[in-house]
């Protein structure tokens, strides 16, 4: 497919996605199915660009002084430095497969585009209802944050330090330019796709089926490195999921201690077994029913809460959330978070600790959660964040955001995924 092509291609996908209000990731699946003709280049080109409008739509959109899926599409492939009006125009004409060509209206918008002279929720890229979430948090620099979540993402793994080190992943997946992460110690980073491309499919690789490396942003990796600072004992990952930070807090405790794997949703343990048995962790026992938790109570050191959220530090990744997310969801949020760490509570040792985690940057699902759970709960007080650094983090404090009871970590500062991070201490 010809360029004119795959931008008509992907204008389709997007209105589809709007009108049907369905996963991004879904589209495109369907949209391959039925369009057998297109190689895996072109669905590849397809997804960037309809993942770029996703990133970008409202600036995009206003390069193009219109709301459409075709100014998305186009004002992103525009504002990436790829294409110029001229050159777009150059490749759709003649091409029967290729939208319309820019018109002369279009054009002027796009010649007078100046980004920095946007409503700053056009700039940032973000939804109105969202953006007192970003100031509050992040203040004058929220603009910056929220713009940082517009960028392709990088394909972040975690060396299995129960089998490999780093160096000997980075041996192996030397042809897929992986490199060592700036602060995780057991990371690995292979950059973000540039142009038309697509990462590698680091899982067909050999390494991958010895159970070497996980595929774990490097977020994800440091506050699991944080939970799992101390010695190795009775841990409950009470949210387990997939079980991306079981295995990680297994890897780092060198399969010593016991953790217990539960997730409130059966179905969401289901890929957990074939990660724990291709990764060696020998030391998590999985716990599908609330029942089997009854003997736990008050006896966990560690109770980890990797607390189901909005997602928006994931918007680099998953741009189709942040149009999809509401107010309600966000209040259904809060409320689902606020049940969780008042059951997980339960199972706390006296002198053990409460970890909560999300891959939120929202403050309302962060430290506002916490605050609010410190005081239903006198018996549990934060602890003190610098108590938990180790040692391989050096400099990591630098770069983080301290807010209030917990910190975060962001695509600017940290050049991860949006994370919060808070511990609590039972008296």
């Amino acid at each position: 497919m010809r360029l004119g092509g795959r931008t008509q291609a992907a204008i389709d996908i997007l209105q589809d996605v709007q009108n049907r209000h369905r996963p991004v990731a879904d589209v495109l699946k369907n949209w391959g199915s039925s369009h057998r003709f297109a190689g895996s280049g072109d669905r590849a080109a397809i997804g960037n660009l309809v993942y770029d409008a996703l990133r970008l739509k409202r600036s995009a959109q206003a390069m193009l002084g219109d709301d459409t899926p075709r100014a998305a599409i186009i004002g992103a492939l525009l504002q990436s430095g790829l294409e110029t009006p001229a050159s777009l125009n150059a490749a759709f004409e003649g091409d029967r497969f290729a939208p319309e060509p820019l018109s002369p209206e279009e054009c002027g918008h796009a010649a007078a585009f100046d980004i920095a002279a946007l409503p700053q929720n056009i700039t940032a890229n973000v939804p109105d209802w969202c953006a007192d979430q970003f100031q509050t948090a992040f203040g004058d620099k929220w603009v910056e944050e929220a713009r940082a979540l517009c960028q392709r993402p990088p394909l972040d793994l975690r060396a299995n330090r129960l089998k490999v080190t780093r160096d000997e992943v980075a041996t192996a997946l030397a042809s897929a330019d992986a490199k060592a992460c700036d602060i995780a110690p057991d990371g690995l980073r292979i950059p973000p796709i540039a142009g038309f491309s697509r990462h590698p499919n680091v899982q067909s690789e050999a390494a991958f089926e010895k159970g070497w490396f996980e595929v774990q942003d490097e977020g994800s990796q440091i506050v699991s490195l944080l939970a799992a600072s101390g010695p190795a004992g009775q841990v409950l990952d009470y949210c387990a999921g997939a079980g991306g930070k079981t295995l990680a807090l297994s890897a780092a405790h060198a399969n010593k201690g016991q953790i217990f794997a539960h997730d409130a949703h059966r179905q969401r343990l289901a890929p957990i077994f074939e990660r724990l048995k291709r990764a060696g962790c020998r030391n998590v026992q999985t716990l599908a029913d609330e029942s089997a938790l009854t003997g736990l109570e008050g006896r966990m050191d560690m109770v980890l809460v990797d607390a189901p959220c909005t997602g928006s530090g994931t918007w680099r990744r998953r741009p189709g959330a942040k149009w999809r997310l509401t107010e309600r969801q966000l209040a259904d949020r809060k409320n689902e978070q606020a049940s969780i760490l008042d059951q997980a509570a339960n199972y706390v040792r006296p002198g053990g600790r409460l970890v909560y985690i999300t891959c939120s940057l929202f403050p309302d699902e962060n430290d506002g959660q916490i605050a609010s759970f410190l005081k239903r709960s006198p018996m549990f007080k934060p602890q003190d964040i610098g108590e938990l650094w180790p040692a391989q983090l050096p400099g990591f404090p630098d770069r983080i955001i301290t807010c209030g009871h917990g910190i975060s970590l962001t695509p600017l500062r940290t050049g991860t995924d949006g994370f919060y991070f808070a511990a609590m201490i039972r008296q």
